[in-house]
């Protein structure tokens, strides 16, 4: 019986273990969704300033003479 309670002492022991180390990865993996989410964003704007940027300059480029 002693050997029972003591097993079973161990397997709670080792799932809260793994319990706290996934809870802990979750915590990291939301932190770094977090920091994606800004970069995505930063990116996005970038990429519509370069855009913006672009089409300014090809509004004033020349157009080519018809033949």
């Amino acid at each position: 019986m002693d050997n029972e309670l003591s097993a079973l002492e161990n397997k709670i022991s080792e799932v809260v273990e793994v319990c706290r180390q996934l809870r802990a990865e979750n915590s990291l993996l939301r932190e770094q969704i977090a920091a994606a989410d800004v970069e995505k964003k930063h990116l996005a704007q970038s990429m519509e300033t370069a855009r913006s940027r672009l089409e300014s300059l090809l509004s004033q480029m020349p157009q080519g003479t018809e033949a």
